[in-house]
């Protein structure tokens, strides 16, 4: 007789524990859906205008004396990186004069 009346209540325990989690996974499938829903509706009715800040080509202002400085600058170290290839390249030429002798 115990053995059927543990059954019997391990059979109770069994479908109260499954009724238990049979109404949690259906309550959190419920509001699963229902946060979903609220979600695609607010992605369906976004607004397309998406306030952003001007790029960065409206942003930059132009001074043309800064612009002019800073041009001549650039051609004033060109010129002196140019100065030194040439100098470098005549030394190479001389080197090559002395140490091979003769044109190269």
């Amino acid at each position: 007789m115990s053995f059927v009346a543990g059954s019997l209540a391990g059979a109770l325990v069994m479908g109260g524990i499954y009724h238990g989690f049979s109404n949690l996974m259906q309550t959190r499938t419920a509001q699963h859906r229902a946060d979903i829903h609220i979600l695609s509706e607010r992605i369906a009715n976004a607004s397309t205008m998406i306030p952003s800040p001007p790029p960065a080509s409206m942003r930059i202002t132009h001074h043309p004396l800064t612009s002019l400085i800073q041009s001549k600058w650039n051609d004033e170290v060109a010129g002196l990186f140019g100065t030194a290839w040439r100098w470098e390249q005549r030394a190479v030429e001389l080197g090559k004069k002395v140490l091979y002798g003769g044109d190269s």
